[in-house]
This record gives structure tokens, sequence and C-alpha cells, in this order.
């Protein structure tokens, strides 16, 4: 990772298909992240010092018993946050706002509607999404831009910049999202404010030094399977 940010982009995953592929998607604008459970207490979190926190999709409903819930001191912790679909209904709710079941359902391509905000800045003002969700966010929290809507969905997104905080209720890592890589990108670097300085390379340079630290210079033998293992050991 880069030395100008303090730790990783963690991707909460909620129990979707996704959540590796946000992963891959953060790592393709050039910033480090690693995905972490959403059982993972606000103390662990902190402890990681994430340099934002990007939450996914998940097959539950955010208001029955038993579902995965964001504990509000998440928000406290000056630490920039992305929800993405169940991860947006769940940030939604921590933060005071209302999320139910409307009734009507938004699967496949949807057509969205932006009102502003600096996630869809300069993008097409009706644009594709991929939608795959059962309930909506009625109302955003206190204090939050909702910046973009569908028929069935008045508020798919939302921003509090000056805490940099912001979500959406479509799947912006996906193909079918065709500006979806842009708005992530958006988001960790404008709304964040990480640079685009990492590269799979980083991963090498710093099991190389770790490797180093711990025998020096000596020669190491090992049987290597291919992939960064095998880089590691061309380059000691």
């Amino acid at each position: 990772m880069s030395d100008s940010q303090s730790g990783p982009v963690l991707v909460v995953d909620f129990g979707a298909q996704y959540a590796q592929l946000i992963a891959r998607r953060v790592r393709e604008a050039n910033v480090y992240s690693e995905v972490i459970a959403h059982t993972a207490s606000v103390d662990t979190i902190a402890a990681l010092s994430p340099a934002a926190i990007v939450l996914s999709g998940g097959p539950a409903s955010v208001y029955t018993d038993g579902a995965p819930r964001l504990d509000p001191r998440l928000f406290d912790l000056g630490i920039p946050v992305f929800g993405i679909c169940y991860g947006f209904q769940a940030m939604a709710q921590a933060l005071g706002g209302s999320v139910s079941h409307t009734g009507t359902r938004e699967y496949g391509r949807t057509e969205l509607v932006v009102h502003g905000g600096q996630l869809h800045n300069g993008l097409p003002g009706r644009q594709p999404v991929w939608m795959s969700h059962g309930d909506a966010v009625t109302s955003a929290p206190a204090g939050f831009e909702v910046t973009a809507g569908t028929s069935a969905s008045p508020v798919a997104a939302f921003e509090n910049y000056q805490r940099r905080l912001a979500g959406v209720q479509y799947h912006p890592e996906v193909l079918h999202t065709p500006h979806g890589q842009h708005v992530l990108s958006r988001f960790l670097h404008e709304i964040a404010g990480l640079p685009a300085t990492w590269t799979a390379s980083n991963i090498i340079d710093a099991a190389v030094q770790q490797v180093r630290d711990q025998i020096g210079d000596g020669r190491a033998i090992c049987a290597l399977s291919g992939g960064v293992d095998s880089a590691v050991a061309g380059a000691l």
C-alpha cells in the first residue's frame, strides 16, 4: 500500500457475492483494499486504521430480526464510508434515515436520474445502472443530499461531502453499470481524498522487504508455485 495512506480500504462483506469484486475494483482505482467480515467490531476496524470503508451488498433486509447491522459509532471515527446496495441501506438506517419494503422491486438494468452531488458530477444526467433490491431507502439521514433516484427508488444515492460519507443503491462494481467504476473512483479519490498510487508491485516490494528484515541479505531456498511468491523469490 502507499505510504501516504494509513491503512487499506476495508470492504465490509455483508454476504453479497460481489464483496471480492468490489475489493478488486478499488485496487483497479490504484488504491489498496482488503475484505473484512461484517461481524468485525468498530474497535477492530479502528485498530486497522483504514483509509476508507466500503459497505458491500447483501441478501438480508435491514429491518428484519437478525439482519446484519452497523454500529453507529463507525461514523464517529472520521473515516470516509461508501455504502453499496445493502450497505447503503444499513448506512442510512444507522445514521437516522429510514428503510422500508415499498412493495416495488428493482432487478436488472434501471435508469438512474442524477440530481447533483460529487459522485455523478459530469456524468450523464440519465444513465443505466444495475439494481438488485426489494427494499428502499425512503428518507436520507439528516445532513445528506439526495443526489440521484429512479422511478421506484427516489433515494438511490446520497452524499454528505463534509463528512466524507456517500452511498448508492445500485451496484457500481459490475460491468452492467457503465459509469460505476468512475463513481467508485470518485469516492476514493475526490471524497475520501486517497491518492491513486497503489499497484500490485507494491505487494511484492513490501513482501521482499519483510523477508529481508527477517533473514537479512542471505539466500532463501524454497519451492514455489508461481504468482507473487515467485516474484518475491526472484527479487531475493
